[in-house]
């Protein structure tokens, strides 16, 4: 056992190790940190979703700017720009996409309910938050159309909410949102202020103030490096990328309540939202005939409840004649189905431009061996998410870029059922020499530190008492 001298010489030892590492602030901890890529979920208001589909309003909804969907009632916000400033723990982070409702058709065939809200944009300082959008709206009643850029639409509930001192990625969860009144006229008055609306969900990534343009984590762009010396020619090509989601409504379904599930990505498949990217692709191009035999890396699973179990990979893409066809390995139920034809899609106009040979959100269509791959779920000849596809024919050309979700973007489980009162941002893995999570981690772990001094200081207490009686 430690004598009483060696504990002692023990416990100052470590709270010294304990305030040396607590004490110091690095000036790059203290600096302003840039907000490059993320993403915000937010269902906006879930009942006015169901009355906008509903029979009364008998609408719809629809995304804009590459937003998408995530479980039974979230829109997902992508490519966050910003800032984060660690000291004061202000935040301002804009978000890219929207969405478009519609409903009460009108006999002109116009909608008296017509509603955009798109660019989100959250700013938190002093304690409290405030998200903005530009909003398009018509008037009830009047038909007037409004459109005003950034409203204060709704205010967040940051009670409990320390926002100082985060590390990369930067995390809230379900913070609670109310509307403002500048958000009920913008919202053409189907809501008066003070209304609940859905809670919101963002993470978002934090770069140095000196990050430099080779840094991954400084640019955006997703795209391969492009082998040196190829021409625009017809022949063997190496860099080409091809987007699909599959189905939003099969996603929103894996994801949702009834699904309970999730997707996985593996094998270098990026996910973009709305849309999954299966990158790397080789093959043959043959730029007069508008011909394409390509393979591409990566693979997606789904998996949840009720045995959902079905993984996509092998991706190929053939095209010829104005028409394509993905084909895909198709695993289910433990068995692998090779090369199997899943959608069509149209391409009429397949011929490069400025070195890319590109089909945006082609139209796609279920093939009869696809609708036993998704287990007679959808029907053949069923519309499912339309196909974008990119060949680089030339050394210079770069491929489109991905919707930006930062890091960690596996989706989410949609809305909790009720909303947490307080949620700290989550502190990831420090940013490799920035040294911004240190004071999180430190804190937590010397914690630690401080309660082993106290019980050995205790410890020495307790011993020379029993001495002294």
């Amino acid at each position: 056992m430690l004598s009483s001298r060696s504990a002692r010489a023990l416990a100052v030892a470590l709270l010294a190790v304990l305030l040396g590492a607590l004490l110091p602030v690095s000036a790059a901890q203290a600096a302003s940190r840039t907000v490059q890529g993320g993403r915000l979920d937010w269902g906006i208001k879930s009942s006015f979703q169901s009355y906008v589909t509903g029979p009364i309003a008998g609408g719809s909804w629809s995304l804009t700017g590459g937003a998408a969907t995530v479980g039974g009632s979230q829109f997902r916000f992508h490519s966050a720009t910003g800032s984060y400033d660690p000291s004061s723990g202000a935040l301002s982070s804009g978000f890219s996409g929207g969405v478009h409702f519609t409903g009460h058709k009108k006999a002109d065939g116009g909608n008296e309910l017509d509603l955009t809200i798109s660019r989100p944009t959250v700013r938190i300082s002093g304690g409290g938050g405030t998200v903005y959008a530009d909003m398009v709206s018509k008037e009830r009643g009047s038909g007037r159309v409004t459109s005003t850029a950034q409203v204060p639409l709704a205010t967040l509930g940051l009670s409990g909410i320390d926002m100082k001192g985060g590390s990369t990625p930067i995390a809230l969860n379900n913070v609670p949102a109310t509307l403002t009144s500048q958000g009920a006229k913008a919202f053409a008055g189907y809501y008066t202020a003070g209304t609940p609306l859905d809670p919101i969900s963002l993470s978002v990534d934090t770069t140095g103030p000196a990050a430099k343009q080779d840094d991954p984590k400084s640019s955006t762009s997703t795209s391969p490096k492009k082998p040196a010396g190829k021409k625009e020619k017809a022949g063997r090509f190496e860099d080409a990328a091809v987007d699909w989601g599959v189905r939003r409504t099969f996603r929103e379904y894996v994801t949702g309540d009834i699904g309970q599930g999730k997707w996985s990505l593996a094998d270098g498949a990026r996910d973009g939202g709305a849309l999954f990217r299966f990158p790397a692709g080789k093959g043959t191009y043959d730029a007069k005939k508008q011909t394409l035999d390509a393979g591409f890396t990566g693979s997606v699973r789904f998996t949840g409840a009720h045995e959902l179990d079905l993984k996509l990979a092998g991706i190929a893409v053939e095209v010829a004649s104005g028409k394509g066809t993905l084909s895909a390995d198709v695993t289910s139920a433990g068995t692998t189905r090779e090369d199997v034809p899943l959608i069509t899609f149209t391409a009429e106009d397949f011929a490069p431009k400025n070195g890319l040979a590109a089909l945006t959100e082609a139209p796609a269509t279920l093939t009869a061996d696809g609708a036993k791959a998704f287990g007679g779920m959808y029907k053949a000849g069923t519309a499912m998410d339309p196909v974008s596809l990119a060949v680089a024919v030339d050394d210079k050309a770069q491929l489109p870029a991905l919707p930006d979700l930062g890091s960690g973007a596996e989706p989410s489980a949609g809305p909790a059922k009720k909303a947490a009162a307080s949620t700290a941002p989550v502190a990831a893995a420090s940013d490799p020499g920035t040294g911004t999570g240190t004071g999180t981690y430190l804190a937590i772990g010397g914690g630690v530190v401080l309660v082993a001094a106290a019980g050995v200081l205790y410890a020495v207490g307790r011993r020379r008492s029993r001495r002294a009686a």
